[in-house]
């Protein structure tokens, strides 16, 4: 969540021709680079950067947003997920301090909340769910042609959102403790009172009825504040698809957005079929995103069709097999699979934090420090 506003990464996104548009918002933390200690200097970066048309602040001071351009080609969307993270890089090394692509923040913190007015507002009314948020996502922006559109997609996507966190996977650590899951942001972010899996929407108005009664409570600043795991983007033409991790490794960050791209083509083409939305219900998709955070791919995932526990490698075959026909028209079906097994062959993020934990012998710090872009001095794991 931006602050005040999304970033520009989902202009120009009607679908004139080619496959649908895509952009990547990322989260960072920042740190000290020979610490590893979290440093709440996002205000002091944004002010003293040349250029800040990459970034942007976040809810807490140690933090940093980016944003890519719009774009149609994987490969350029990789390209600019390694500008965009060397952007940042290169403003907070101007402060003093690094980035680091983690989900949550190993070491114990008290955050410290950025000096605007929505801020203190949300952390005022929410307590401590505010003070503590410190927690990093990966949002794809897909483009749609309307709002119908988008919430077709919406409404078909619901399935197969838990299996892209598993693959996104990369907090292990809260506080100083290793949690036990895979992706432990997806336990704190819910906390926000909109947060997590939805249920059908139907229709552009039921949508829009919804989130004006979910608004007309006057629980939530403003429609920023609809945390669903996907929504309606509330500035640009897209579905915004938010369950995701930031990603320790770019590539992890492309396969995400490839996947998040395929999944809303394939579930356009199934409303424009006439083929309706899966009823299955949010209690059963709030079942599957637990355990998606809690192994990510190292253990059994809930498969989408059956709803029943299946290996991880088995239900993200049957993912590939939902949206073949969309990557192979984008021009995807040769590297997807490739950045699937990847990730299946070395981890996700979370594999390589307990990693280096373990080689280190138990020091936090080793973890932050490893996920620096060019590594501590002296890395405790290869």
């Amino acid at each position: 969540m931006a602050y005040p506003a999304e970033t520009r990464t989902a202009t120009r996104t009607t679908r004139a021709s080619g496959p649908r548009t895509v952009g990547v918002e990322e989260e960072f933390l920042l740190v000290d680079p020979v610490t590893g200690r979290a440093r709440a200097v996002a205000t002091s970066i944004l002010r003293s950067a040349a250029d800040t048309s990459d970034l942007c602040a976040e809810l807490q001071r140690e933090q940093l947003e980016t944003g890519t351009e719009v774009c149609r080609d994987l490969t350029d969307l990789a390209a600019e997920i390694r500008r965009t993270r060397a952007a940042a890089q290169a403003a907070a090394e101007a402060t003093g301090v690094g980035v680091v692509p983690l989900a949550t923040y190993p070491l114990d913190v008290e955050p410290t909340t950025s000096p605007n007015e929505r801020a203190r507002r949300m952390v005022d009314r929410f307590g401590l769910i505010g003070r503590e948020q410190l927690t990093c996502g990966c949002h794809v922006h897909v483009g749609v042609a309307d709002d119908e559109e988008a919430v077709a997609a919406l409404d078909r996507i619901r399935p197969w959102l838990a299996p892209l966190l598993a693959l996104s996977t990369n907090s292990p650590f809260w506080d100083g403790t290793d949690t036990g899951y895979a992706g432990y942001r997806a336990q704190v972010w819910p906390r926000w009172p909109s947060a997590g899996p939805y249920g059908p929407f139907g229709s552009a108005a039921g949508y829009r009825a919804l989130t004006d009664t979910m608004l007309g409570t006057g629980t939530l600043l403003d429609p920023g504040m609809l945390y669903f795991d996907a929504r309606v983007s509330a500035h640009h033409p897209t579905v915004e698809i938010r369950v995701a991790d930031v990603c320790r490794e770019p590539d992890d960050a492309v396969l995400v957005a490839a996947l998040a791209r395929a999944l809303v083509e394939t579930a356009v083409r199934e409303w424009r079929a006439g083929i309706g939305p899966d009823p299955v219900r949010t209690e059963v998709l709030r079942l599957a995103s637990w355990r998606a955070a809690r192994s990510g791919v190292a253990a059994d995932l809930v498969d989408p069709l059956t709803w029943r526990p299946a290996p991880a490698r088995t239900v993200l075959d049957r993912f590939l097999a939902h949206v073949r026909e969309a990557l192979d028209d984008a021009g995807d079906l040769g590297l997807v699979p490739d950045l699937l097994d990847a990730v299946l062959r070395r981890g996700t993020g979370a594999e390589r934090q307990r990693a280096v934990f373990r080689a280190s012998g138990g020091d936090l710090r080793a973890v932050v420090l490893d996920a620096l872009p060019a590594g501590p001095p002296n890395a405790a794991a290869g």
